[in-house]
């Protein structure tokens, strides 16, 4: 597969933004990067799966959301 040079893609560039802005938010609040936090691989592993719970919470209530929605519209 061949890119074009030149050619931006402007989902990229906003998760780009998004990333470095949550980094800054990050380092304010616990005055470290993610390159520099010592937690074992056990503890990323823990902060990871919660990460995905919560992902899992919201999607379900966006999901409801969406539903109730749909369901109201027709």
């Amino acid at each position: 597969m061949h890119i074009k040079m030149g050619i931006v893609d402007p989902i990229v560039e906003s998760v780009r933004e998004d990333l470095s802005a949550r980094s800054v938010r990050g380092i304010k609040k616990y005055g470290t990067t993610l390159a520099d936090n010592n937690l074992s691989l056990r503890e990323w592993l823990q902060h990871a799966y919660e990460e995905c719970l919560d992902e899992a919470l919201y999607l379900k209530r966006a999901m409801q959301e969406h539903d109730r929605t749909t369901t109201s519209d027709q």
